[in-house]
């Protein structure tokens, strides 16, 4: 399973899965991460910590644990 957190600068995937459960996945949701949307991976922090991605034509920061939750291909 590969997952947005282990995905690398430059690359676009797209999400297969959103795991979690509750507020949390309802949050991922909110921001525009649904199953089967494209996203473009921009930059990534020295340690990590937060992702910068594109999603549907805007730039997102996300968390390391919340990447984690999202399933690509």
């Amino acid at each position: 399973m590969k997952t947005l957190k282990t995905a690398s600068v430059g690359t676009a995937c797209k999400v297969v899965k959103l795991h979690g459960a509750g507020a949390v996945k309802r949050r991922i949701m909110d921001m525009g991460i649904t199953k089967g949307v494209n996203i473009h991976v921009r930059k990534i922090a020295p340690l990590g910590d937060p992702i910068e991605v594109t999603v549907r034509g805007y730039e997102l920061s996300l968390r390391k644990a919340d990447a984690e939750m999202i399933e690509v291909e």
